[in-house]
């Protein structure tokens, strides 16, 4: 299946999208880069925009690694696919695919013409019966999530469930054979869990809706906090002096949790009374909660494990520990990264016709050039050869014949000429060709609202924090818009889409002559302008310090790079501005007024401020870094929100390779 021996794995899940890249060597995998991009907030969040967050932490990923060059194969979640299996009789082998397709009918709630599907037999040595898992998506969703890969320029060519993907990791890892004892994988996820089980070749799975996010829920009902507190607290249970009381407000999801587990344990044991299960390994976040193994070790009767690290992988250097510990994040990504290489002992694909067509076309445009050229080459010679025969018969006048066909072929040139000059011009070459204009320009940008956003989030400025910081990452993007402002001078719009029409139709042969506006003297002048607004929030009490020192000074920073199609340019407009606050309760560390107070002692100071562009450094100073607040008494913050706007100007080709 894959056409190169690199492949990146890469699963979006709801608190983070973890990659790894594995390289095929003989009969080994190395592992050669590997990233895990945590979401600002977890997906399950209330109200949160997950298409906008996941498009962002794609952005991120694909600035931080090199995915050029190597194939991709990515995952869908169990719960929003289909896994069905079904027991086949004896059949010739050539029949087993309409049977397949018989029984497909049967279990796939959907028309087999809105859905992707793909199958995987399973043939005991005991048993003359053929047992098929049936896999399938509906194919709006899978292109939907696709269109997320694709916005920041990545092409999968695999895409598979992610229990697929992690029982390929382990089946590899620990090289599952027929006289593996029966072994159930875990997947605890955060909206639902994948429960897998390996058994004497075979493979079954079953995806129920309990996960991560109903521990925190579980803490947001007991304790009155909020989601993001909730989730919080459930992430460093373990380390709490309160995980005591922790454990007993998710008692009642631990329980659901394992009765989950053991309705699915004795659904396969009634299809397969002989099967003896004997252990469990647990992966995900979720499983290291406190108190998880040893209640489902009481509950299961089972030994209970979990995927603290790969027995196949490795990585070299002092990255290897934090590798190692991230085992359980990454089986899906290393099941993925295996596929892809062709190395995985389950293989359903279920990446669209479609888009399989549209990457094999791609690749092929090259190929097309090489037969033109050739084309040509053998075509020349073919006329070539009888005009070099004409010309070694000189005593010979111009035939009769040939005198009456130049004739007739000057006449119909004359005639097309009269017709296609009294014909009205077609515009399609040239509109089509300004399709094509500034579709690398929007992906960068997105990329550098993302390296704003993860700069904002890594700054720390020693503002003493509150008894019970904010769980919330330092800010929040609410909202982008990106707007296309024209062209500087007069009558801007139309006098930059008249030269970009006209030298479209030049660059076709439609027009005899350069447009006038093709001249360097004339263009300098010509610049196109974009404006970009983003709406961050925050709850951090040195809010204006932060944007100052990381928002602000990030775009004076890097106002022009190499390589990048646009500068950055100084308009005169504000470079962030503070436009509202929201308090988050009657109880709040916010005054009314729009005023952010500090102690009983004083140190309240008016909240709206803003910063512009180009400023000199002493300038800088009497806006930030402000003087510390003095920590608040109540921990519930105040929702600050900041409108950011920069311009940029669209760099032509000669500048931007400067």
């Amino acid at each position: 299946m894959a056409s190169t021996n690199i492949c990146w794995g890469i699963e979006i899940g709801a608190g983070a999208i973890k990659a790894i890249k594995l390289e095929a060597a003989g009969e080994e995998v190395n592992v050669l880069e590997f990233a895990i991009v945590q979401h600002p907030k977890v997906l399950s969040t209330p109200d949160i925009d997950t298409n906008e967050a996941i498009r962002v932490a794609l952005s991120v990923l694909a600035n931080r690694v090199d995915l050029s060059g190597a194939a991709v194969a990515v995952s869908v979640a169990g719960h929003s696919a289909f896994a069905r299996f079904a027991k086949l009789p004896p059949v010739e082998p050539k029949k087993v695919p309409d049977i397949v397709k018989f029984e497909a009918v049967q279990q796939i709630p959907f028309s087999l013409d809105e859905v992707e599907w793909d199958y995987q037999t399973f043939v005991s040595p005991d048993s003359p019966e053929i047992e098929v898992g049936i896999f399938a998506m509906r194919r709006e969703q899978i292109v939907q999530q696709m269109l997320q890969y694709q916005d920041v320029g990545i092409v999968p060519a695999v895409v598979t469930l992610g229990p697929v993907a992690a029982y390929n990791a382990l089946a590899h890892d620990l090289q599952f054979t027929e006289e593996t004892e029966g072994t159930i994988i875990l997947d605890v996820g955060t909206t639902s869990t994948d429960l897998i089980v390996a058994d004497a070749g075979r493979v079954w799975i079953r995806t129920f809706p309990i996960g991560g996010h109903h521990f925190t829920e579980a803490l947001v009902e007991k304790f009155s906090l909020s989601y993001a507190k909730a989730e919080k607290l459930k992430r460093e249970a373990a380390a709490s002096k309160h995980a005591k009381h922790v454990y007993q407000a998710m008692h009642s999801v631990y329980g659901d949790l394992a009765q989950d587990v053991q309705r699915s344990i004795g659904y396969y044991r009634s299809l397969h009374p002989d099967t003896k299960l004997t252990r469990l390994i647990g992966l995900g976040s979720t499983f290291s909660l406190p108190g998880m193994r040893r209640f489902l070790k009481q509950q299961l009767g089972l030994n209970v494990y979990k995927l603290d690290g790969f027995k196949r992988l490795s990585v070299e250097g002092p990255e290897d520990r934090d590798f190692q510990a991230a085992a359980g994040n990454l089986a899906v990504a290393y099941g993925l990264a295996l596929q892809g290489l062709d190395r995985a002992a389950l293989r359903a694909n279920l990446m669209p016709v479609v888009i399989i067509r549209q990457a094999m076309w791609r690749r092929k445009i090259g190929w097309f050039g090489v037969a033109a050229a050739i084309a040509v080459a053998t075509g020349g010679i073919m006329f070539l050869r009888p005009l070099w025969d004409t010309m070694q018969i000189k005593d010979n006048g111009p035939s009769p014949v040939i005198r009456d066909v130049a004739s007739t072929a000057a006449r119909l040139k004359k005639e097309a000429g009269d017709v296609t000059q009294s014909a009205p011009p077609s515009f399609l070459a040239p509109n089509l060709q300004m399709l094509t204009l500034w579709r690398d320009l929007y992906p960068r940008i997105i990329d550098d609202v993302g390296m704003m956003i993860e700069t904002a989030n890594t700054y720390e400025t020693g503002m003493p924090a509150p008894e019970e910081g904010p769980a919330e990452p330092a800010l929040v993007l609410e909202s982008l818009d990106i707007e296309y402002l024209g062209t500087a001078g007069e009558n801007p719009k139309t006098e930059h889409a008249a030269f970009i029409y006209e030298k479209a139709l030049f660059d076709f042969g439609m027009y005899d002559e350069q447009p006038d506006e093709l001249d360097p003297n004339e263009t300098i002048s010509q610049k196109r302008l974009i404006r970009v607004v983003m709406k961050l929030t925050t709850t951090r009490l040195d809010s204006q310090q932060l944007m100052s020192q990381t928002i602000d000074r990030w775009i004076r920073a890097n106002r022009v790079r190499d390589g990048v199609p646009y500068r950055i340019v100084d308009t005169g407009r504000a470079a962030w501005q503070q436009t509202s606050i929201k308090k988050a309760s009657p109880q709040g560390g916010g005054a009314p007024g729009g005023e952010i107070m500090g102690d009983d002692s004083g140190g309240a100071r008016s909240a709206p401020v803003s910063a512009t562009f180009g400023t000199d450094e002493a300038d800088l100073i009497a806006v930030a870094p402000l003087p510390p607040l003095p920590p608040v008494h109540d921990p519930t913050l105040d929702l600050q929100t900041y409108e950011v706007i920069w311009t940029l100007e669209v760099l032509d080709a000669n500048e931007e390779s400067r």
